[in-house]
């Protein structure tokens, strides 16, 4: 059996994890506001990146959430984001009243690009979000100009991709905010919980306000400042994100080295094809995809997937199958009680979400086959992958 991601047998928890949760249970103090653990975790976590700031909150949907309350959108400014994400990394943004302008991705790496991106804009954006797809970075280059051209804020989604580099600046640093994910299956985990990172002193300030209902801790004369929640991370998930930390150098090395060793294994099969990386990348994959040509492939990823899982390859053929605008809460606009806010707000050119409109977002996702990956691989669990997905190539083969 493949190591899962779901369990011990894929995961680095241990006696790290376990002395620091010891050590904070016998301090009887819980709370990050008073403890040493979450302000540890905050340190490090930056160092790590080569952030000026990062804060600590409750999950990868929360510090999208922080990261768009630091924008502060007025109602009805739309937010430029993937066709292919997680619904977590959208319902943020309709709670702070913006409307989710979804751009198309390119077909092989499933990433947003900046013609894409240039597309969806107007005059009503009031920032973009990027989202590095299964730990493989956007062209961060062309993006980050047409955003400064235009002086659009960037966020990062990077809930899949620690430690990865686009040039000389890892991602999550590369815009005005990085969101990175800490749930079960990330590269480390606290079960669930998240990360924001900014090296802009002033968005600092309001993530850091907006995490803590917008007290002022350490103000001279504290107060409550403006509307915001408590996204606070407990002192127990960051004893265990801290222990996490130590070992995500390790983590990352054998992800890459493992996936290196399985896209040599399968290049140049006639059918599917590795994964497309840019050159200015470095993929941590979170998840090793695969593209399958279903007019060579009998019935493309789906046909492939249903042979691997005969051989415990459990692997998601079209990822998500349907992109997130495709889901009922925007089908029906389903929101605040039946006001559909902030729908009731846009622009019908912003909401506009059919399946006919997104041609390559429905491509990409018809041809991924996502393959289970993480740091427990050895060679072995990647030579049972390689051998076992040749064989159903050459099964299916027309």
């Amino acid at each position: 059996m493949l190591p899962s991601d779901q369990d011990s047998s894929g995961r680095t928890l241990g006696a790290a994890e376990l002395a620091y949760l010891m050590e904070a249970v016998n301090s009887g103090t819980l709370s990050t506001t008073k403890g040493k653990f979450g302000k540890l975790l905050e340190k490090k976590f930056a160092e790590a990146l080569g952030a000026k700031y990062a804060y600590a909150c409750t999950s990868g949907s929360a510090a999208i959430h922080i990261a768009v309350a630091a924008v502060n959108p007025n109602p009805g400014d739309e937010i430029i984001t993937t066709s292919i994400t997680d619904m977590g990394a959208l319902t943020p943004l309709m709670y702070r009243g913006a409307i989710p302008v979804f751009a198309e991705v390119d077909t092989k790496t499933l990433n947003v690009t900046a013609k894409t991106i240039e597309k969806a804009l107007s005059p009503r954006t009031k920032a973009i979000i990027v989202t590095h797809l299964f730990g493989n970075p956007c062209e961060m280059d062309d993006i980050m100009a047409l955003a400064r051209e235009r002086g659009i804020p960037v966020i990062e989604d990077s809930a899949q991709t620690f430690l990865a580099n686009y040039g000389d600046k890892m991602a999550g640093t590369i815009g005005d905010i990085g969101c990175f994910s800490l749930q079960q299956g990330k590269h480390m985990t606290t079960g669930e919980g998240g990360m924001v990172v900014t090296n802009d002193d002033a968005i600092a300030r309001k993530m850091f306000l907006y995490i803590n209902k917008a007290w002022g801790y350490g103000d001279a004369n504290p107060d409550h400042y403006f509307m915001a929640l408590n996204y606070r991370m407990s002192e127990l998930q960051a004893a265990v994100a801290l222990g996490q930390l130590e070992k995500l150098d390790e983590c990352v090395e054998n992800r890459v080295r493992t996936a290196d060793i399985l896209t040599d294994m399968l290049n140049g099969i006639d059918g599917i094809e590795t994964p497309v990386i840019s050159e200015k990348a470095k993929h941590v994959y979170w998840k090793y995809c695969l593209t399958v040509d279903d007019s060579k492939i009998e019935g493309g990823s789906v046909g492939m997937a249903n042979l691997l899982k005969e051989k415990n390859i459990f692997s998601a053929p079209r990822y998500i199958v349907k992109p997130a605008f495709m889901c009922q809460v925007f089908q029906d606009k389903n929101t605040l009680g039946d006001s559909q806010f902030p729908f009731n707000l846009a622009r019908p050119e912003a909401i506009d979400y059919r399946m006919e409109s997104y041609p390559d977002t429905a491509k990409a996702l018809h041809d991924v086959l996502v393959l289970p990956w993480n740091e427990k691989y050895t060679d072995a669990h990647v030579e049972y992958i390689a051998e076992n997905v040749r064989d159903v190539v050459e099964k299916l083969r027309k």
